[in-house]
């Protein structure tokens, strides 16, 4: 430490939105001196997302307020979600040439400068951290082989940090279950920047917006904003919106993705077109309008670590339903207070409460108030912190095990050769 502060290098994989603010939010607290290394400027100029299955770029700052470099990828081919699509061999000169004290890691281990950053550390006796946003072993594609083998593996990775960064209390619960102690797991809530959503969400004029949507200002719209993959199971919401039939309601999808001419299609054959709006991709300066212009939020995936459009939506006052399959449904989702969370599939269970909310103005309005009210307690700053703790922790262990090293050794050193040598 310099100064009383941390030197910290945090390793990227490339700016993304959501953790911009945090970095920011770093760069100005009193016990941190942070740099941050991007291994990608994915997301800064326009690409390819096949997630949302179109080109764009992010329409927020990624790159102000904080001090970052972006690191040469030596790959043959730079892509994210290939382990050589990482490969920034100059992580080893910052990490062992640099004046770090510390190395938080936020690629993922899957990618070659994970590795590259964790040799490094471990070379110079550095504190490092890495961050996982997994909040169940099972992955994606419900492949059983992965799953096994994480099982094997993900202990000696985990073991290797000096503490792991997690999003959730379902993410602390599956690192825990792999045997990792709970005094080296550090959660961090997955978080967004909430002073920007509150403050734009109150700048919204929902009569404007809904005029363009076609909506009658006095209806009551639920909302779904995410990618229309099918792991994230839009044609739920779609199938149980139609059965619940509520009137004067309308479902508006937010997002691009593979089933959207699909869902599109089946709308239209169901004569349910004018309910049902399909916008598609909006960019992240846009967002409030949208989420402030519903009533009602849903996420239903199968597969979702966390979903960090539960915290967007309930900062703009949104009541939201999620499955049980959403990691931040056991941490922001209170049934019946912030929201809803039904099995995962049940589109009986989905239908029965739609029924119930959303004819219900009175409750969704004082619902959407709670929900605003818990994010007050789960925010970038208690994420910030979290970390300023585990590393005061890391620090204060390794001195009292230096110190009591030194003490053992000065110890030995006064006892006479011959005594030393009479104890075998």
């Amino acid at each position: 430490m310099t100064a009383n502060k941390h030197r910290v290098l945090i390793v990227a994989s490339h700016p993304v939105q959501y953790a911009v603010p945090i970095f920011r939010l770093m760069s100005k607290h009193p016990k941190l001196d942070i740099n941050v290394a991007y291994c990608s400027m994915h997301g800064v100029a326009s690409s390819f997302d096949s997630g949302f299955g179109v080109e764009f770029s992010w329409d927020v700052p990624l790159l102000d307020g904080y001090p970052w470099v972006e690191v040469k990828n030596n790959s043959l081919k730079p892509q994210l979600g290939k382990f050589f699509g990482l490969f920034n061999i100059d992580i080893w000169k910052m990490v062992t040439k640099e004046n770090f004290d510390a190395v938080i890691v936020y690629t993922g281990y899957t990618y070659a400068s994970f590795w590259i950053a964790l040799l490094a550390a471990k070379l110079k006796r550095k504190v490092f951290i890495f961050s996982t946003d997994s909040s169940a072993l099972e992955p994606r594609n419900k492949l059983q082989l992965k799953t096994w083998l994480k099982k094997i593996l993900l202990p000696f990775i985990f073991n290797l940090a000096d503490t792991v960064i997690v999003s959730s209390t379902l993410g602390k619960q599956m690192v825990a279950s792999l045997g990792i102690s709970g005094k080296r797991i550090t959660l961090t809530p997955s978080s967004v920047d909430n002073a920007w959503w509150t403050s734009q969400s109150n700048q919204v004029d929902v009569k404007v917006v809904r005029e363009k949507w076609n909506i009658p200002e006095t209806a009551t719209v639920l909302l779904f904003c995410a990618k229309l993959q099918p792991w994230k199971r839009p044609q739920d919401v779609l199938k149980a919106f139609i059965q619940a039939n509520v009137q004067n309601s309308y479902l508006v999808f937010v997002g691009d993705g593979s089933l959207k001419v699909e869902m599109e299609a089946e709308a239209n054959s169901l004569k349910v077109q004018d309910q049902v709006k399909f916008l598609g991709f909006v960019n992240q300066s846009q967002l409030p309008l949208i989420y402030c212009s519903a009533d009602l939020f849903i996420l239903p995936s199968e597969y979702e670590p966390f979903g960090v459009v539960v915290n967007e939506a309930m900062l703009c006052g949104l009541p939201v339903i999620v499955s049980d399959k959403v990691g931040a449904g056991y941490d922001l989702v209170k049934h019946d207070e912030t929201g809803f969370v039904y099995p995962c599939g049940d589109i009986d269970k989905l239908t029965t409460i739609l029924n119930k909310i959303l004819p219900n103005r009175k409750k969704l309005d004082s619902m959407g108030l709670a929900a605003r009210e818990r994010m007050r307690s789960w925010s970038p700053e208690e994420n910030i912190e979290a970390i300023v703790k585990a590393l005061n922790t890391i620090n204060s262990l390794r001195e009292h095990s230096s110190l009591g090293n030194s003490l053992s050794n000065n110890l030995i050193s006064q006892i006479p050769p011959s005594k030393r040598n009479s104890d075998r």
